[in-house]
């Protein structure tokens, strides 16, 4: 059993799936909210200290946003219990990040600042080196859309692959895998399936949709790609290839090691159609199955052979 954290009482920034909470014997103590743990339990940070995207914009404090809804019934279905929470000053207790298998992020923005949008609480600095500590100690990460424009690095001239030596990356630009540089308009892309083996996907073919298309650079160079961004599919209303398009197909979808933590992420999610389309919640579900470590795989790097990225 789980060494109990001290309670504090729900508030409007933190909610758990009552359904999810039916299933166990009893309540253990975790912010008041929670359960014993007898699901994989997973906490699923929809923090905002930079944009807020619509799918996870709660229009009333005491109910979920459409995302949170969509992960928390997705994830119950699978065996998951996802508990959704925008305080980040959670995290500065050790002991509640303890409870959790797996972080889902849907963030943006340095966490350890107070947001314009959402207003919820911050994390300190320390609980932001704690969070990564558990990460690299087998603490599984499954990020969506906006995860890579969460804690951007303090350098200028990025390069589109992550140096060896790190480059001066922040360290959750390093765990994520990329960092967010810009978007274009809402468009038809299409995703091509570059590994065909990773648990879950092993049949999916290339498809696509009208998503807002995140573009990257500080790329990890030891990740495993899934999906490719087929930027030679990308064409505005105006017949015109954007900027920020105008480069290689490029990672959208990719899982990595971070010491011994399974990351996935994937740049999909930013409409609310987008979380209802079958073959996103098939990914996600790989991937959240891969980083809770119910499904095996060794991410072997692959960019090279699958999407170079040149100089």
């Amino acid at each position: 059993m789980l060494n109990p954290i001290p309670a504090r009482p729900c508030n409007h920034y933190t909610l758990t799936c009552t359904a999810a909470v039916l299933l166990a014997g009893f309540l253990a103590a975790l912010g008041g909210c929670a359960q014993e743990r007898t699901m994989t339990k997973v906490l699923f940070i929809t923090k905002s200290s930079g944009f807020q995207h619509s799918p996870i914009k709660r229009e009333r404090p005491d109910e979920l946003a459409f995302a949170e809804k969509l992960l928390v019934e997705l994830g119950r279905s699978h065996g998951y219990e996802v508990t959704c929470t925008k305080d980040a000053s959670l995290l500065n207790d050790p002991r509640f990040l303890d409870q959790f298998d797996v972080l889902a992020f849907y963030s943006s923005g340095d966490l350890t600042t107070v947001g314009k949008e959402d207003q919820a609480p911050a994390m300190t600095p320390q609980a932001k080196a704690n969070m990564l500590r558990a990460i690299e100690n087998g603490k599984g990460v499954i990020g969506f859309h906006s995860a890579t424009d969460t804690f951007h690095s303090p350098v200028e001239n990025k390069p589109v692959v992550r140096p060896a030596d790190g480059g001066g990356a922040d360290p959750f630009i390093s765990m994520i895998g990329g960092e967010f540089t810009g978007h274009g308009s809402q468009q038809y892309a299409t995703m091509k399936v570059v590994s065909h083996a990773f648990p879950g996907l092993e049949g999916l073919k290339d498809f696509g949709f009208v998503e807002e298309w995140y573009a990257h650079h500080f790329l990890a160079p030891d990740m495993h790609v899934i999906l490719v961004q087929d930027t030679t599919t990308m064409k505005n209303e105006k017949g015109e290839r954007e900027r920020f398009y105008d480069r290689p197909p490029f990672p959208a979808t990719c899982a990595r090691m971070h010491g011994k933590g399974r990351v996935f992420y994937t740049s999909m999610g930013h409409r609310e159609d987008v979380w209802t389309n079958p073959t996103f919640q098939k990914v996600a579900i790989a991937g959240l199955n891969w980083v809770a470590g119910r499904t095996q795989f060794v991410p072997t790097p692959n960019m090279e052979q699958v999407c170079p990225q040149g100089k």
